[in-house]
């Protein structure tokens, strides 16, 4: 899928940087391997999905989004995002190794 890029707004990007985690670092996620996986129970209004990738300093980071079209193109509207716990990113580690050695 080809992204033209982010929407963020005013209120995006304190909610984003509320967990500490810059608006560079979400996009720069984005950029690198990610998982993306859909959030049933969160979309309700409009399909929300969960990514985790890795930040450029390979902290694990959780970022929950939505897409939405404007013009025809495809934009990745970020709702929140936080730095994944040790217990978690280990876990996702692992699920992850297993996908590889498949």
């Amino acid at each position: 899928m080809l992204v033209a890029g982010f929407d963020w707004d005013r209120a995006n990007r304190s909610k984003c940087q509320k967990h500490g985690v810059s608006i560079g670092a979400i996009e720069a996620a984005f950029r690198k391997p990610i998982a993306v996986v859909p959030d049933p129970a969160h979309s309700v209004i409009e399909e929300r999905f969960k990514a985790i990738g890795l930040t450029d300093e390979g902290r694990h980071i959780l970022i929950v989004f939505a897409l939405r079209i404007r013009e025809g193109k495809i934009f990745i509207r970020p709702i929140s995002a936080r730095h994944m716990h040790q217990k978690e990113a280990r876990y996702y580690e692992e699920a992850a190794a297993k996908i590889r050695d498949r």
